[in-house]
């Protein structure tokens, strides 16, 4: 019982604003699952301390996290990839809206997949991998890639509905994130933790 209260309380404290609720509201209509607000706030964490002024997200939905990434830097340029044009042409009413520069927030409509390749290296301070679970380690070890040193690579939905703490569990999404986290702790140049916020979050800092 305790625990229920504390996430609540968690999510709560979060103190989601208006532009981000009413993305919230648009992706639920669409049928998406939005982050909870206590992973947005690790998120604008991230691209605070990163003082990120280059962010890539895999993902973008209808803006909920890419709102979050830039509500902890409100000055940087967002490069957000989707292979889904309708949530493109509804979340750049939603950035705008916010009050962000159009030059400011690059909508990518494509399969990250062939995107990424094509993306400088060590050019982004933050980069986040949602997207299609199917391609999460490539996705990530772009990611990777793509972050400068210090750069910080976060990863949600990393505890899979319970499914990552069950060994029995050989999907292919809970073996892709177990190894994900294996690599990081045989990699001396990631730093990184699992934390139980929302339905989990690897944040993986790469040094040089």
């Amino acid at each position: 019982m305790h625990a229920h209260l504390d996430w609540k309380y968690v999510d709560d404290a979060a103190g989601e604003n208006e532009h981000i609720a009413a993305a919230r509201v648009t992706s639920r209509e669409h049928g998406l699952t939005p982050i909870a607000p206590s992973m947005g706030a690790q998120y604008a964490v991230a691209t605070a301390s990163a003082a990120a002024t280059n962010i890539i997200e895999i993902g973008t939905g209808y803006g909920v996290s890419g709102l979050w990434l830039l509500e902890g830097a409100p000055e940087a340029t967002l490069t957000s990839i989707d292979d889904d044009y309708d949530h493109h042409e509804q979340s750049k009413t939603i950035f705008a809206q916010a009050g962000y520069a159009a030059n400011k927030v690059r909508l990518i409509t494509g399969n990250a997949i062939d995107v990424l390749p094509r993306m400088n290296d060590n050019d982004y301070d933050v980069a986040l991998v949602d997207g299609d679970p199917t391609q999460l380690q490539t996705n990530v070890q772009h990611a990777l890639r793509l972050v400068r040193s210090g750069g910080i690579v976060l990863i949600p939905h990393a505890l899979w509905n319970g499914e990552v703490a069950e060994p029995a569990k050989r999907g292919a999404v809970p073996s892709a994130l177990r190894s994900i986290m294996r690599n990081a702790n045989d990699d001396d140049s990631q730093v990184w933790s699992l934390s139980p916020v929302g339905d989990g979050l690897i944040t993986i800092v790469k040094r040089a």
